[in-house]
């Protein structure tokens, strides 16, 4: 898909802790830095170490750096690695034309796993989002991850499929290279996969 960049750009990537949302937040902002592009990120941590929210909020201009901060109900696109995530985001920084890319693979909270609450029907929670944002990706990250032989990757295949939604000005050879200089070779292949699955699962 052609690039549709337009500034800023304001992509907030969310999930819980544990499972890489900071990662791809860092890969994507170097590899925007390496393109030419003024970046600056900002990250917001829970209770990561119980699996709370994790968020960082990637903001990209060809002109001064922004402030860390994505204004309110102005970002261009959430991606998400898990879709309640996803719909606690859209109340802050959705809006009729916002992007979501969210992982369909849910993660329990603690307060739902000790009867304290309830996780929402995922077609239901599938819907909510759909109704609250311009296009929708709802992508089985996780599982294409396991099939790859590390869950973890769920954050790589996120990032293909965002490369796939034709909003950032990069390439997927760009991504590799910055992936490459923070894994070492015997790493790559499977980042490389997850990357390409990601794209396929978009525009597929």
């Amino acid at each position: 898909m052609k690039a549709l960049y337009r500034e800023p750009l304001d992509i907030v990537i969310t999930g819980v802790g544990g499972q890489g949302n900071v990662l791809a937040s860092q890969v994507l902002g170097r590899t925007l830095l390496q393109a030419g592009y003024t970046v600056t990120v900002g990250e917001t941590y829970g209770l990561s170490q119980r699996g709370g929210a994790v968020m960082s909020q990637v903001r990209v201009s060809t002109g001064p750096a922004l402030g860390p901060l994505i204004p309110e109900n102005q970002a261009t696109a959430i991606v998400s690695l898990e879709p309640l995530e996803a719909l606690r985001v859209l109340g802050q920084y959705g809006h009729p034309g916002v992007v979501v890319l969210t992982n369909d693979r849910p993660l329990i909270p603690l307060n739902v796993q000790s009867g304290q609450d309830r996780y929402p029907d995922l077609d239901q929670l599938k819907q909510a989002i759909a109704g609250l944002c311009g296009r929708l990706y709802w992508l089985p990250a996780t599982e294409a991850a396991f099939a790859l032989g590390a869950p973890i990757l769920a954050n790589v295949v996120m990032l293909g499929a965002l490369l796939a939604c034709g909003l950032l000005p990069l390439s997927a050879a760009q991504v590799e290279a910055v992936l490459g200089g923070m894994f070492p070779e015997s790493k790559m292949a499977a980042n490389r996969l997850a990357l390409a699955k990601g794209q396929e699962m978009a525009t597929g």
